[in-house]
């Protein structure tokens, strides 16, 4: 190996799947942002206020179950969802038994956001990944494993 030369295991970049993922994933939140920007949100906004929707049945939903379900930090959770609270598509109240934790709901503009938002999201995703034909489906199990913590 020439001094002054990555000391990796790699021939090529192309070699290296972490790279390769880095790449692909930067092309897809750059067209997932051009897609979002109409809606005025955020990709991180709409995974959370998406995911929110997606929750919503008769129980309680806490930012613990949010941030769980979408994938993200507890932490930037609360933060993201101060601002949709601000934007007025999300309520936080006081959960109905457990004085530390904040019960959530969208809000019907929110809702309908979501729902307005995840048509051009989709797009993007048949797109964007049907150029994998008939891999998609084994690609996509592949991100599954992948996701398993």
């Amino acid at each position: 190996m020439a001094e002054g030369r990555l000391a990796t295991e790699h021939a090529d970049a192309p070699d290296s799947t972490g790279l390769l993922l880095w790449r692909v994933t930067n092309t897809w939140q750059a067209a997932q942002r051009a897609a979002l920007k109409p809606h005025g949100l955020t990709h991180v906004q709409f995974v959370l206020l998406a995911s929110l929707v997606w929750l919503d049945t008769d129980e309680t939903i806490t930012q613990r179950d949010l941030a769980d379900h979408a994938g993200t930090d507890p932490m930037m959770t609360s933060q993201v969802l101060r601002a949709l609270e601000a934007a007025g598509h999300v309520v936080r109240r006081p959960h109905p038994t457990d004085a530390r934790a904040r019960s959530l709901a969208a809000t019907p503009a929110g809702v309908a956001l979501a729902n307005r938002a995840v048509v051009d999201v989709e797009a993007v995703d048949r797109a964007f990944f049907g150029r994998l034909g008939e891999g998609r489906a084994d690609f996509t199990a592949l991100l599954a494993t992948l996701s398993r913590r």
